[in-house]
């Protein structure tokens, strides 16, 4: 999974992206400080592969991982090439999804490249430069489609209609996911690989000290939470400065401070949650006294291409997948009394995968 973090320059994208994954990018009070992309992996937090992992002692243990993309601050007129605007757009193209940092808070030593705190404006800005970009590929699709009508397939005639009625929704200043379209609609828009289509996270960035305050009393944030539900996005509230303390601590430490401040959970471990649910993402779990690991699919996959994921001959040479839930896994404390108990089920190549499902895939090559 590849998320790309986005957002004007100054509002604390990229304190938030080396807060999360410790990659260290250069965070200065400048535009264009993030040229090329910084690029950050993180293990994605999951308490069951610790579990397992004291269960089977393994040699190792291998968490799924998410890649964060810190993408240069984006300015007006990027669509144009503006700033840095067709690098950004192109690096933006290769995520599966968009974590756009939106900033909340007042600081008179923070410059705002438009001279003020205007969350709605400062979305607005970067949504227009997407919806641009998006124009000019739809566009392009539409003229290509009506001069292969000729050709007397009425596929090109069905996709000229398709772009132009994307066209016209773009034009009318919303993005690509929000256009009604059917689910063949759907597939065909898809490879087009359009930049607002791609599901999005606003990450309201509030000052450390509002941390504590209920997030709809906040005026700023009541705004992006607006905004993103009329654009099905998901908004996470988070303060990057806090997060960069956070991640300077001790995994004991930061416990006690997340507690202190009534946190719960650190935004890093929130905004995998928030990226999972927004993508349809779930994990299964293999284990053993070689390695315990958590794999990560799309919800619906089926066992045989769940055990392609792991490699091609599994799925080419299934046969079958035992299985048990992880709750009944740490519940009876070995796999042993699971199948004393018949609570290992042999499942077949229609069966479904569930998020948790402790798994064992049987083939034959």
């Amino acid at each position: 999974m590849k998320l790309g973090v986005v957002g004007l320059p100054n509002v604390g994208k990229s304190t938030l992206f080396n807060a999360i994954t410790g990659a260290g990018a250069q965070a200065a009070n400048y535009p264009f400080c993030t040229i090329e992309p910084n690029a950050g992996i993180v293990a994605v937090p999951d308490s069951r592969l610790t579990a397992l992992a004291e269960m089977y002692h393994p040699k190792k243990v291998t968490p799924a991982t998410v890649e964060f993309v810190d993408i240069a601050g984006l300015v007006k007129g990027a669509s144009k090439g503006e700033g840095l605007g067709n690098k950004f757009l192109s690096h933006i193209r290769e995520c599966e999804a968009i974590v756009h940092v939106v900033r909340c808070f007042e600081d008179e030593n923070i410059i705002h490249v438009d001279g003020s705190v205007n969350p709605a404006r400062d979305i607005e800005t970067i949504n227009l430069e997407l919806i641009f970009a998006d124009m000019e590929t739809v566009a392009k699709r539409e003229d290509k489609a009506r001069k292969l009508i000729k050709t007397g397939e009425k596929k090109y005639g069905e996709e000229a209609d398709l772009a132009a009625k994307v066209l016209k929704h773009l034009e009318s200043g919303k993005p690509a996911r929000t256009c009604p379209l059917t689910d063949e609609e759907k597939d065909i828009v898809r490879g087009w690989f359009l930049l607002t289509t791609k599901p999005v996270i606003y990450a309201a960035n509030i000052a450390e000290d509002l941390v504590a305050e209920d997030e709809d009393s906040i005026d700023f944030v009541r705004q992006v939470k607006a905004i993103a539900q009329e654009e099905q996005a998901e908004v996470l509230v988070i303060s990057a400065q806090i997060e960069e303390e956070i991640a300077q601590m001790e995994p004991e430490e930061k416990e006690e401070f997340l507690q202190e401040m009534g946190i719960g959970q650190s935004g890093l471990d929130r905004l995998i949650q928030k990226c999972y649910h927004l993508l349809g993402l779930i994990s299964f779990l293999t284990a053993g006294e070689d390695e315990c690991r958590a794999w990560t699919i799309t919800r619906g996959t089926k066992a045989p291409q769940a055990a392609g994921k792991i490699h091609t001959d599994f799925e080419r040479g299934f046969i079958r997948a035992e299985i048990v839930p992880f709750e009944t896994l740490h519940e009876l404390g070995s796999m042993n009394a699971c199948k004393e108990k018949g609570l290992v089920r042999s499942e077949g190549k229609d069966y479904v995968m569930q998020d948790g499902d402790v798994t064992l895939f049987r083939f034959n090559v």
